[in-house]
C-alpha cells in the first residue's frame, strides 16, 4: 500500500502555523507575567485594604464617634425631609414601581425592598437638595451616599449599629481621601468630572464592605469594582430640578457601593491592585494624582471629623449671611419693623449663584427677609415657594441689597460675608463671617444638630417619631440590629 500523499501547505499556512508555534513558546512567559501581576500588591494598597479590612473591629476615639453620630443623623434627616421634595418624590415612585426583596428600608415610605435599590432611592432622598453634609478638600458630599449604602447593607445583612457606626467612618475616610488623592478641585476643573459621585463611590463601597465584614483581600477586589463603576461628569449643573444632581451626588454611588460589595460577598474575584500597574485607576482618570494620599493619616486623621455640617438648609453661599444676621441680633435685639436697610458683601462668583434667584432656598434677598421676620430659617420656610410672594415678606426684599465685593473674592474657598444692617434708630450694625457656623473652624454642638434634624424629620414623620430616632442614633452603638431603625423612618 503506497503512503498518503503529505498534505500541501500554503504560505498562508505556513505562516499561520508559525504563529501558533510562537504563541505556544510564548504562553507561559505570559502567565508567569500574569501571575505576577495578580499577585503584585503596592505597598499603597497593602496598607489601605488591611486598614479598611480591620476597621469592622477597631475602637474610634470618643470625638469621632460623637462626630460620626451627627453625620449619620443629619444624613438621615436629609432623607426624611428629602422624601417630600420632587427629587425625592421622583426617586420614591421608581422605588414603588420595582420593589423587590422585602429587606431594606425606603425612607419616608412604607417601603421595602432590595439592597441596591434602596442604597439608591435614599441616596437621592439625601440629596434631594442642599440640606446634607460637604467635604471640602474633596469636593464632596460624603454622608449622601455613604449613610445609605451601609443603611442598606446592614439591613440586609442584621448589622450592629456598632458596626454600622464604624462602616461610616471608614467610609467618609476612604472616600474623601479618593478624590484628595486624584487632586480634588484641581482634578475636578481639568477633568470635568465629578469629584461628588466619585469620592461618593469609594466611600460607598468601604463602608459596605466594613458592613459585609470583607478581609482584605476581599477588600482590594471590592475596590477593583468600584473603580469600574466611578461615573459622573459636570453635566449634572444644567440639571435645574436638583433630580439628577440627587442620583449623581447620592443615589449613583450609593447604589455602586452596595453592588460592588454584593458582588465580591458572591465570591466575584478581581485585580489586586487596581492603583498600580498597567492602566491603573490614576493613570487612566488622572495621571497627575497621588496615591500615597490614599494613605495619609490613616488612623489619625479622621475625615468625619473635616466635613461641614449645614445649619440653615439653604443654599451655602445664604449660609453665611443668615449667620450675621443671627449674630447681629444676639448683641443688639431688634426686629423686622426696626430695620431701614440691609447690605449683604460677597465674593461675585459666590454671590451670582444666590442673587434674586426662582427657587427661595437659593435667593439670597428672599432668605435674608425670611429670617428678618422669622428670626430663623426652617426647612419649611426655605421650601415655602409661595411665600416669596406674600406682602409682608416683599416688604423687607425691598429692604435687602446685595454687593459683589472683590476683596472677598482672594480669600476663597473660604466664603465669607459682611452682613451691614441700618436701623430706623439710626444705628448701623456690622458683622464679617469668615467661619460659617456647622463648618469644621466653627463647628455646631450636639445640641444644634439636633434642632436641625428635629426641624427636618417632625413635620414628616411627627414629633415622637422624630425624638426617638434622635435619640436612637445617639446611641446608636448599643444598637444590636440596624433594622430597629426602620419602624422610625418609614411613614404609617
Amino acid at each position: 500500500m503506497s503512503p498518503l500523499p503529505r498534505a500541501r501547505l500554503s504560505r498562508r499556512g505556513l505562516l499561520g502555523r508559525g504563529a501558533l508555534a510562537l504563541c505556544a513558546a510564548a504562553l507561559p512567559s505570559i502567565r508567569l507575567r500574569a501571575q505576577a501581576a495578580t499577585s503584585a500588591v503596592s505597598p499603597v494598597m497593602a496598607t489601605l485594604s488591611l486598614y479598611m479590612a480591620a476597621a469592622k473591629d477597631r475602637a474610634l476615639p470618643p470625638e469621632v464617634v460623637e462626630k460620626a453620630k451627627h453625620h449619620i443623623l443629619d444624613t438621615l434627616a436629609a432623607m426624611v425631609s428629602g422624601s417630600e421634595l420632587p427629587a425625592g418624590r421622583a426617586a420614591l415612585t421608581m422605588a414603588r414601581a420595582q420593589a423587590g426583596r422585602a429587606v431594606a428600608t425606603v425612607v419616608g415610605s412604607s417601603v421595602l425592598t432590595g439592597p441596591i435599590d434602596a442604597a439608591l432611592v435614599n441616596g437621592v432622598l439625601a440629596h434631594s437638595d442642599e440640606t446634607d453634609d460637604s467635604h471640602g478638600p474633596s469636593q464632596s458630599h460624603p454622608g449622601a451616599s455613604i449613610v445609605p449604602a451601609a443603611l442598606a447593607l446592614g439591613e440586609d445583612l442584621g448589622a450592629t449599629g456598632e458596626r454600622y457606626l464604624r462602616a461610616v467612618a471608614l467610609g467618609y475616610d476612604v472616600g474623601c481621601r479618593l478624590t484628595m488623592a486624584l487632586g480634588g478641585m484641581t482634578f475636578r476643573d481639568e477633568s470635568r468630572r465629578s469629584t461628588h459621585a466619585f469620592a461618593g463611590n469609594f466611600g460607598s463601597s468601604a463602608a459596605a464592605g466594613c458592613v459585609a465584614g470583607f478581609n482584605a483581600q476581599q477588600m482590594r477586589w471590592l475596590l477593583d469594582y468600584a473603580t469600574q463603576q466611578a461615573a459622573g461628569y459636570a453635566v449634572w449643573g444644567r440639571d435645574t430640578d436638583h433630580i439628577e444632581k440627587g442620583f449623581v451626588f447620592g443615589g449613583m454611588p450609593a447604589r455602586n457601593g452596595v453592588t460592588a460589595a454584593l458582588l465580591v460577598r458572591s465570591g466575584w474575584t478581581g485585580v489586586d491592585d487596581v492603583f498600580s500597574g498597567e492602566d491603573n485607576f490614576f493613570q487612566v482618570n488622572a495621571p497627575k494624582g497621588s496615591p500615597s494620599v490614599l494613605v495619609d493619616a490613616l488612623g489619625e486623621r479622621y475625615e468625619v471629623v473635616n466635613t461641614d455640617i449645614k445649619k440653615w438648609t439653604v443654599g451655602t453661599p445664604i449660609q453665611a449671611p443668615l449667620d450675621a444676621i443671627e449674630n447681629l441680633r444676639r448683641k443688639r435685639p431688634f426686629d423686622a419693623g426696626d430695620v431701614k436697610a440691609v447690605v449683604v458683601r460677597l465674593a461675585p462668583t459666590v454671590g451670582a449663584v444666590v442673587d434674586n434667584r426662582e427657587l427661595p432656598d437659593i435667593c439670597l434677598q428672599h432668605m435674608v427677609a425670611v429670617m428678618l421676620l422669622d428670626r430663623t430659617a426652617s426647612f419649611k420656610a426655605a421650601h415655602d415657594k409661595p411665600r416669596m410672594q406674600d406682602l409682608a415678606v416683599l416688604r423687607q426684599r425691598s429692604k435687602v441689597t446685595y454687593v459683589p465685593d472683590a476683596s472677598l473674592a482672594r480669600l476663597l474657598p473660604a466664603r465669607v460675608a459682611v452682613v451691614e444692617i441700618a436701623l430706623n434708630d439710626g444705628a448701623q450694625l456690622s458683622d464679617r463671617v469668615e467661619a460659617v457656623r456647622g463648618t469644621v473652624r466653627n463647628p455646631m454642638p450636639r445640641g444644634e444638630v439636633v434642632d436641625k434634624a428635629r426641624d427636618l424629620i417632625g413635620p414628616v414623620l411627627g414629633a415622637a417619631t422624630a425624638q426617638k430616632l434622635i435619640d436612637t442614633v445617639l446611641a446608636v452603638e448599643t444598637v444590636t440590629d440596624i433594622r430597629t431603625l426602620r419602624p422610625l423612618l418609614q411613614r404609617g
